[in-house]
């Protein structure tokens, strides 16, 4: 074997293990999200007052994520994740003293993730799992009485769509829309009739791969 290519065989080597170990460096995600939570308005059942709904803000809510990838093609990867979702403050309103003034909310889902096309600029994906959350209701009502509703931790299940775009080294930005379908607050002076709700969880924010 000549001297080139012994070279050229060196060379090739350290370029397979260079990119291997990237490739499990970068096994790795920490995304931090914002965005808001969008509740859909809810009838109170029985009410013959004006405005006889409960009515839901669009909270300011803020997402931590870590991901691992288990699976790596070209054209798919799957990876476990943990969406941490926290909305600090939920407005409410209705037509009468029956709700606390706001509330907070947090859930966390471990949840596995399906994103096509992981090695390109532009990689859509879906996700799907679940875990539990929590709401904290103010103690007292949106007209000055005092909430009998209780703090509540319910199951929760998870379902979201997204998309991350490669921007610099292992940095991307990602857009998503989630769902966090979980139990209701308690309101025991607004019975709306319904066990569950729908969390709409709207962000963008910044992935660091490592």
């Amino acid at each position: 074997m000549s001297g080139k290519q012994l070279w050229v065989g060196v060379l090739a080597v350290v370029t397979m293990l260079a990119v291997s170990a990237a490739a499990q460096d970068e096994k790795n995600e920490l995304t931090g999200m914002i965005g808001r939570t969008i509740i859909s308005d809810q009838g109170i059942k029985g009410a013959n007052y004006f405005n006889p709904f409960v009515r839901s803000g669009k909270g300011l809510s803020f997402e931590v994520n870590y991901a691992r990838k288990f699976i790596a093609t070209q054209i798919f990867s799957l990876a476990g994740e943990v969406p941490v979702v926290f909305n600090p403050d939920e407005d409410l309103n209705a037509g009468a003293d029956i709700v606390p003034v706001d509330y907070s909310a947090f859930f966390i889902t471990p949840s596995a993730r399906l994103n096509l096309f992981p090695t390109t600029a532009f990689s859509p994906w879906i996700s799907f799992g679940g875990g539990f959350g929590h709401f904290g209701e103010n103690k007292t009502l949106i007209y000055g009485g005092a909430n009998p509703g209780k703090s509540k931790t319910t199951g929760v299940i998870q379902a979201g769509i997204g998309l991350d775009v490669k921007v610099w080294h292992r940095f991307s930005i990602r857009g998503e829309a989630r769902d966090f379908w979980s139990g209701e607050p308690d309101f025991p002076l607004a019975a709306t009739g319904k066990t569950r709700q729908h969390n709409y969880f709207v962000a963008g924010g910044v992935i660091w791969r490592f």
